[in-house]
């Protein structure tokens, strides 16, 4: 495949933006959408997402990566970032930085969509945690791009 000089960010590729999420989690971030803007161009050493979260809706459960990295930037609307330092309204032109081992999220209480960049790189051996969920980030199968089980290891 023939990878392109320039595209716009609507002719992305969409992505599964739940992850494998199982039920009941995954419906909390049902209308979300993630456009991959990077991998068309074949970069591998980092990723940048464009993201739609529409009104009443949340970027993922509050997670924290072991190793991997991310930053958001707000192109349109507004968001409640929790974090473990409690909540922070970002608006369009806000940007934020994650280092491994910040636990966070993105909820939208607003009544449009928001849009925002997220800019993240693959980190080997990192592992996920979600402090307000009994979820845990095991091994994928073969196959599976995720693989969840409770936090003691346990099945869902």
């Amino acid at each position: 495949m023939t990878k392109p000089r320039a595209l716009s960010a609507a002719a992305a590729p969409l992505v599964p933006a739940t992850l494998d999420i199982p039920a009941p989690h995954a419906a909390r971030m049902a209308g979300l959408e993630r456009r991959a803007l990077s991998a068309p161009f074949g970069v591998s050493d980092f990723a940048v997402f464009q993201t739609r979260v529409p009104p009443g809706e949340m970027s993922g459960l509050r997670h924290r990566h072991s190793r991997r990295e991310e930053f958001v930037y707000v192109l349109q609307g507004e968001a409640v970032l929790v974090d473990d330092h409690g909540e922070t309204v970002l608006t369009a032109g806000m940007c934020v930085g994650f280092p491994a081992g910040s636990a966070h999220h993105l909820l939208n209480r607003a009544d449009r969509d928001l849009v925002y960049l997220e800019v993240t790189h693959a980190a080997r051996g990192d592992k996920v945690e979600f402090p307000d969920d009994d979820l845990a980030l095991a091994e994928p199968e073969p196959g599976r791009l995720h693989r969840f089980t409770r936090k003691d290891g346990g099945p869902l």
